[in-house]
């Protein structure tokens, strides 16, 4: 028996390849099923199941590419009702997997498919868990999420979650492995720890939400503090129950090279997104006008997810070179298929053609420390809520770049700015959005809130928020 997980990290996912005897099963993978294939042919190996812990919000599943391509099947817990042939597994169901059992606990709260596969070895012992978004490290899964297809509160989803927790997992042994669908920085849950493995016992020891007295305390901690889901993971969830385009046809189709005449011209007949994903230094000294950038180099396919949000929206691309496939792949993930193609060489096509460019007024923290002026200058800070709580620029505006959609039609045009992030891949991505919507009236700090913290400009007093969040939860 042989148990890998296949961790991504730009969306904090697990998928999980187990074989046993000539037999594989994977969990929740993604999207791209080529490096399943060819890890099954490598080792000579049948993909006998595909287990799907739930319809995914965040990502799309490979489920369907990977059971035509192998004939496995395709299996999900209790109530899931998907538009594909596929197995609903009952309660306690077992599927064997050459000399291992799956077990199939129905842990309902997060959705209300949810489920968790409990892996049995050659001697029958409980050894691993794989706990989908019912169970993180240091968390559980958020209770939000299918408040309107269940047609229940958040609150009475947490409780639906209480009882599976307490029913279902803390009476396994406490040294069953837990391998969970996401680690830190998934949306999914608001508290997980950095690592990706951990025995049940030292979660049960650790664990916030495992550690409430009571129901109504576990509702309470669980609920507490919860922001709004990114908006297309509705559009996500929808793929997966209902079905997708194949992703080799989304693959060919991106990676049509456009010259720079087709590239523009196709922009402007389809109403495609430009979206460039170079590093934002690179973006910041010359870019096609009205692009988005949105850099391969950090959390790419949720910020696209959070900023794009319509999963439909025709998208042209401009990458540095090589990364064009890269870049589709990572869309794909999460349900943005409609690649039209990329433009043929990169950015510098575009600037050897002469045509029109644009660039962002980026200074460096030295120049804005020396331009900075104590109750007159206007900072915007684009850091989440938390990294604005713990320190920032006194006198700065919090408006994370989460809800630009919501904050930007607020900003004076008239009014001269100063915006940052905490190292400058987000005040990037807003200073593409704000110039694609006209506001021209700012200046961008490169090296963010890292760099500035070390000039003289006046800060607040660090605090530590992990502290902060230990002590609510005590």
């Amino acid at each position: 028996m042989n148990i890998e997980q296949i961790y991504t990290g730009c969306l904090a996912q697990g998928a999980y390849y187990i074989t046993s005897n000539g037999e594989a099963a994977i969990i929740d993978p993604l999207r791209e099923t080529q490096p399943y294939i060819e890890r099954l042919e490598k080792e000579g190996v049948k993909l006998k199941y595909i287990f799907e812990t739930h319809f995914h919000a965040d990502f799309v599943s490979g489920h369907l590419d990977l059971a035509k391509k192998t004939d496995a099947a395709i299996v999900y817990g209790p109530t899931a009702q998907p538009e594909f042939a596929s197995i609903i597994a009952e309660d306690g169901q077992i599927f064997e997997l050459g000399n291992v059992k799956i077990k199939v606990l129905h842990t309902p709260g997060h959705t209300m498919e949810s489920s968790c596969f409990l892996l049995m070895d050659e001697n029958g012992k409980e050894t691993a868990l794989f706990s989908g978004d019912t169970l993180f490290l240091g968390d559980v899964g958020r209770p939000d999420l299918a408040q309107k297809a269940a047609h229940l509160t958040q609150e009475e989803l947490a409780g639906l979650l209480y009882e599976s927790i307490t029913q279902k997992i803390l009476p396994l042994d406490d040294e069953i492995t837990v391998y969970p669908a996401h680690g830190a920085g998934s949306a999914c849950g608001k508290n997980m720890m950095k690592e990706t493995v951990d025995s049940l016992g030292n979660q049960k020891k650790v664990n916030y939400a495992l550690n409430q007295p009571n129901k109504q305390a576990f509702i309470e901690a669980v609920t507490d503090g919860l922001l709004p889901p990114p908006a297309y993971f509705g559009m996500n969830v929808a793929m997966n129950k209902k079905g997708y385009g194949s992703f080799d046809e989304v693959l060919n189709r991106g990676m049509i090279a456009l010259s720079a005449d087709d590239f523009e011209g196709m922009a402007e007949n389809t109403g495609a997104l430009i979206l460039d994903t170079r590093s934002n230094a690179d973006f910041a000294k010359g870019f096609i006008p009205q692009s988005v950038n949105i850099g391969l180099n950090g959390d790419f396919a949720p910020w696209v997810g959070a900023m794009i949000v319509d999963v439909k929206q025709p998208i042209l691309l401009v990458t540095d070179a090589g990364q064009e496939e890269e870049a589709v792949t990572r869309l794909s993930r999460v349900g943005f298929d409609h690649v039209l193609g990329h433009l043929k060489g990169g950015f510098a096509t575009w600037k050897n053609s002469g045509k029109e460019t644009d660039t962002v007024n980026r200074i460096t923290a030295g120049e804005f420390a020396n331009r900075f002026e104590t109750g007159k200058s206007m900072v915007v800070d684009v850091r989440k809520e938390s990294e604005y709580a713990a320190e920032h620029v006194e006198e700065a505006y919090s408006k994370p770049l989460a809800y630009i959609n919501d904050w930007i039609n607020n900003v004076d045009p008239q009014q001269h700015f100063f915006l940052h992030c905490a190292g400058g891949y987000r005040s990037m991505i807003a200073a593409s959005i704000l110039q694609a919507r006209g506001y021209r009236n700012f200046t961008e700090v490169e090296g963010g809130f890292a760099a500035i913290a070390q000039t003289k400009i006046p800060k607040t007093d660090f605090i530590c928020q992990s502290k902060v969040l230990s002590t609510q939860n005590s």
